[in-house]
């Protein structure tokens, strides 16, 4: 899709704002059709909502979202469908699922497989047909359920437990790697596919078994990316990318799925020991978040990404110019990706 920054005008920009507004945002009235300040702050204070990157720049991620934020339980009948339903009403159908005690896999709001298992599993339990359809009987008979108090989700529990027991030898597993491109970072496809280069051949070396998700400058949606990596059947994912160039961003960062509501036990551990080793290779302190970006929301495997430097920070350009920058950054995340299966 086209991307939608400061200064651009048109009817899509009216759409962006209407949406906005529908969500409760304030916007004046001289800023119709026009991408302003006001409305770049106010995509701003969607994106900070909802766990994406605070960037200001209407994406497919932030579009995405803008469209799913839209949806109420009950507002239409939901079902496996391809492509998979999305919304924030699929995401309050996971939530009560899963505070029922039904495992919807990840609060993602993609009706998915997954959640299709647990609404079945919940309509046997409560004597229902069992059809796998979402509607309005369906949830008149969730809301009339107690939900468990102050219990784990289902799908937390699940992620910890596989955790402490599958522990295995890096050896043999694949580990999509993907050379993340994304609006936000313009003129750096070289830096990234270099980047990827090096993560996959330390990999190699460990005995995994790489696989980068694209070659040259393919401009690849995120979705398509997420979607490729789950086919690959990976263990993990990693997904590179070079951080903003203000002083709260500097040194390496480590997102995971998450957000206010969930995250990934399993991707928030891959992150610590990622951002372990890259503060070890690099001396500098870095941070972790949760995030709801396509890349860990819709693969189905722990999935990180990572921004090791910024290139726009005049510190931390300066060390991606080193000529063995991207061998370090390689060796530290390839480390932590084998920490993850061994230790």
């Amino acid at each position: 899709m086209q991307i939608y920054r400061l200064g651009d005008e048109g009817p899509e920009i009216l759409d962006i704002q209407h949406r906005l507004i529908e969500l409760g945002f304030t916007l004046p009235d001289g800023e119709a059709g026009t991408y302003g300040q006001e409305t770049r702050d106010a995509v701003r204070a969607f994106q900070a909502q909802r766990s994406l990157r605070v960037d200001g720049i209407v994406g497919p991620d932030t579009w995405g979202q803008l469209v799913e934020a839209g949806f109420r339980l009950g507002d239409r009948t939901l079902y496996v469908h391809a492509p998979f339903l999305r919304g924030d009403d699929v995401r309050a159908l996971q939530r009560k699922l899963d505070a029922l005690g039904f495992d919807p896999g990840k609060q993602d709001g993609v009706y998915g497989p997954a959640t299709n298992a647990a609404l079945r599993e919940f309509q046997r339990n409560v004597g229902d047909e069992v059809d796998g359809v979402v509607g309005l009987h369906t949830i008149a008979t969730l809301e009339r359920m107690r939900p468990l108090e102050d219990a784990p989700g289902r799908g937390i529990v699940r992620e910890t437990e596989q955790l402490r027991s599958n522990r295995s030898l890096l050896d043999g597993h694949v580990i999509a790697v993907d050379p993340g491109l994304e609006p936000f970072e313009p003129g750096t496809a070289n830096i990234h596919l270099a980047l990827a280069r090096a993560v996959a051949a330390e990999l190699a070396r460990l005995g995994a078994k790489p696989e980068i998700l694209r070659d040259g400058a393919d401009q690849l949606a995120p979705s398509t990316r997420a979607a490729m990596a789950n086919a690959l059947d990976a263990a993990a994912c990693v997904s590179l990318h070079l951080g903003e160039g203000v002083p709260e961003a500097s040194g390496p960062t480590c997102s995971y799925f998450g957000s206010q509501a969930t995250h990934s036990p399993a991707g928030r551990h891959l992150a610590e020991l990622i951002l372990e080793e890259l503060e070890h290779e690099l001396r500098l302190r870095g941070r972790m978040q949760r995030l709801t970006v396509s890349m860990l929301r819709e693969t189905r495997m722990p999935a990180v990404q990572v921004e090791a430097l910024a290139a726009s920070n005049e510190i931390e350009a300066a060390l991606l110019r080193a000529p063995d920058a991207t061998a370090r950054i390689g060796r530290a995340i390839a480390e932590g990706v084998r920490r993850f299966f061994e230790d």
